[in-house]
């Protein structure tokens, strides 16, 4: 495996560990307002997929073989708060827009270490 495949992996595997031993949600609670947002801090599971996929998203942003999808994938995330924030203070709503995302970017995330992977000759 290359060094800098290796590094990534590092780096990702280090997000993961971080987003998972968190305690609080990837915002300031202190400032919540909307109830989409206040239910996020007042439930330790959705505190912990916020986080979980906070953590994500910021590895994907900066994942070099992803890079020319930035603006992209910016504007998927605001649309996504937007979905988020129609879920209101529904957790059984806000539990599946979070699931559907974490699954989104793990997805491309496995798509984009697979394709360079491939190119450069290190994996079947």
């Amino acid at each position: 495996m290359s060094a800098k495949l290796t590094r990534l992996a590092l780096f990702a595997g280090a997000l993961f560990l971080l987003a998972g031993s968190a305690d609080a949600a990837s915002f300031n609670c202190a400032k919540a307002k909307t109830p989409d947002e206040k239910a996020i801090c007042a439930n330790p599971a959705l505190s912990d997929l916020d986080t979980q996929m906070a953590a994500l998203f910021g590895v994907r942003m900066k994942v070099p073989m992803l890079m020319g999808s930035r603006g992209a994938a910016g504007d998927e995330q605001v649309q996504w708060l937007q979905t988020r924030g129609s879920c209101g203070a529904n957790v059984a709503c806000l539990t599946g827009v979070y699931k559907a995302r974490i699954n989104t970017i793990n997805s491309e995330l496995d798509a984009a270490m697979q394709d360079y992977c491939v190119k450069l000759g290190i994996c079947g």
